[in-house]
């Protein structure tokens, strides 16, 4: 059983027992956290379709908030003597889903 969920305004699939980065959300690790708009769930080929759908959740727990690995922005215009370099980490939450009603 699956669910595509929207959080934060991307969209990202849920299934129960597994663990999702998204982006940074204000919570405190351990917190419960419950998703409402949920766009369409699979329960063992049973496919229900809504914009969003009606009564279905998605449980989870904040893990841990974290930051991606490094991107390097470079920039140079040649034989102008311009440089620059710049350094980019983005930051994620990490979530458990604890179940998909």
């Amino acid at each position: 059983m699956y669910a595509i969920v929207e959080i934060s305004g991307k969209q990202y699939k849920a299934e129960a027992g597994k663990k999702i980065y998204v982006d940074l959300i204000q919570a405190e690790s351990g917190q419960k956290m419950s998703f409402d708009r949920v766009l369409l769930v699979d329960n063992n080929g049973s496919v229900q379709v809504g914009a969003p759908t009606t009564g279905n959740t998605v449980n989870a727990t904040v893990v841990k908030h974290v930051r991606a690995d490094k991107v390097i922005v470079f920039k140079k215009k040649r034989r102008k003597g311009y440089k620059v370099k710049n350094g980019h980490r983005q930051p994620y939450t990490q979530i458990s889903v604890d179940s998909i009603s």
